[in-house]
């Protein structure tokens, strides 16, 4: 009996040990992610959303960026990004980001 107790008892220490590393992993990587978005905005978005130069919308602008989402939808604002517009460059100054990038920094800026 004892050492059936034992083993159950070993068991949920590791479980609990690999659930706590899961999430502790997910959090960091969370983090890390918004990290390398803000760089991403910092290096290739901010020069003109910052300022709102050339009409860009500016970052925190939430309601015109809700609104141009809502318009537009955000696979053809990433499709947009990518072609470029008359007023911003193809990528938006960003040459290594994805899809996904792209969609990550509508978010940021449109908070």
């Amino acid at each position: 009996m004892f050492s059936i107790t034992t083993t159950v008892a070993k068991s949920y220490r590791l479980l609990v040990s690999t659930a706590t590393a899961l999430i502790i992993g997910t959090a960091m990587l969370s983090t890390a992610s918004a990290a390398d978005i803000a760089t991403s905005y910092n290096n290739s978005c901010a020069a003109c959303h910052d300022s709102g130069a050339l009409n860009a919308i500016k970052k925190g602008d939430s309601a015109k960026w809700q609104q141009l989402i809502k318009q537009k939808g955000m696979p053809a604002l990433i499709k947009s990004v990518k072609s470029g517009m008359i007023q911003m460059p193809a990528g938006g100054l960003c040459t290594d980001c994805s899809d996904d990038d792209y969609r990550k920094l509508i978010e940021y800026m449109s908070k």
